[in-house]
C-alpha cells in the first residue's frame, strides 16, 4: 500500500515534461527548422523570404564533428549540437564575425540583391559587392567567395557592432545578433526561436563559428545542458553561451 502511495505522489510532483527529453541530434533533422522544440513550445515561424525563414532553413550535415579550416577535427567536440552546411575554406579566415557577414552575403546573393551585400570596414570603409562582381570575370559564387575573403580580412566583430544596431533583449528576433566588439571579440547569431504561448516564455537558438576558423554549428547550452540548442530568453544580464559570455545590451540588429 504504501509502495502504490508513494508511485502516486511520484507521479503527481513528476512534471509532464523534462527537457532531459529532449531528442539528441538525428540525421533525420536535415534543416534548423527540423529540430524538435520542447512540448509546449511552438516554432516561431519568420516571414517567407525574410533572413530569419533563410537562417532556420539552413542544412544541417549528417556528420556532428566539427572540422577546422585545416581539414582537422576540432578538439573539443562537446560544445555544439549540429553541424550547419556551410563551406568553411581553407584559409584561417571565416571566423565568428566571418560567418555572420558569410550568411548575410549568402542570403542577399540567393535573391540577386548585390547592392544590399556591404560591409563596413575597420577603419570605416565600405566593402561593396556590386563593385567588386563589376570587376570579377570568374563563376558568380566564386566572385562572391573572393569578396568575402577580403571582408573577413578588414572586417571582424568591432567593425560588425558598429555596422549593426542595438536593440533590447526582450526584442529578440530570428537574424539578431549577439556580439562583444572588439579584439577579443566574439559574435552568434540567432537561428531559431521558439514560444510558449500559454507564458510567453521565449527560447532562442545560437549559431557560431569560432577561433581558429571552422566550421558553422548550433552551440549547447552550458548552463542548462538538458535544454540541449536551447535557450531562454529571460531579464538576466548575462548570457552565457558555450563559448562566450555576452551582456543584455550586446544583442544588435541588421
Amino acid at each position: 500500500m504504501k509502495s502504490a502511495r508513494l508511485l502516486i505522489l511520484v507521479l503527481v510532483i513528476q512534471p509532464i515534461f523534462s527537457y532531459s527529453q529532449l531528442p539528441a541530434f538525428s540525421s533525420r533533422f536535415s534543416r534548423i527548422e527540423e529540430i524538435p522544440v520542447p512540448p509546449g513550445f511552438e516554432r516561431v515561424h519568420a516571414a517567407p523570404g525574410s533572413f530569419g525563414a533563410y537562417l532556420q532553413q539552413l542544412p544541417l550535415r549528417k556528420n556532428r564533428t566539427v572540422f577546422l579550416y585545416n581539414g582537422q577535427p576540432k578538439a573539443d567536440q562537446s560544445l555544439h549540437y549540429a553541424v550547419i552546411d556551410i563551406s568553411t575554406g581553407s584559409k584561417d579566415l571565416q571566423q565568428c564575425a566571418d560567418l555572420i557577414m558569410r550568411l548575410r552575403a549568402e542570403y542577399f546573393f540567393e535573391r540577386g540583391k548585390y547592392d544590399s551585400i556591404l560591409f563596413r570596414g575597420s577603419d570605416h570603409d565600405l566593402f561593396r559587392y556590386s563593385d567588386w562582381k563589376k570587376k570579377c570575370s570568374l563563376e558568380q559564387h566564386v566572385c562572391l567567395m573572393a569578396f568575402m575573403e577580403q571582408v573577413f580580412m578588414y572586417c571582424g566583430t568591432y567593425s560588425l557592432a558598429q555596422q549593426l544596431r542595438s536593440k533590447r533583449l526582450s526584442e529578440m528576433q530570428i537574424g539578431d545578433v549577439l556580439i562583444k566588439g572588439g579584439s577579443p571579440g566574439h559574435a552568434e547569431i540567432v537561428a531559431d526561436m521558439a514560444i510558449d504561448r500559454k507564458t510567453g516564455k521565449k527560447i532562442f537558438m545560437l549559431a557560431e563559428s569560432y577561433m581558429p576558423a571552422q566550421d558553422a554549428h548550433l552551440v549547447l547550452n552550458p548552463v542548462k545542458p538538458s535544454f540541449g540548442p536551447w535557450y531562454e530568453l529571460n531579464d538576466e544580464n548575462k548570457i552565457f553561451t558555450a563559448t562566450w559570455i555576452f551582456t543584455s545590451d550586446q544583442l544588435r540588429y541588421w
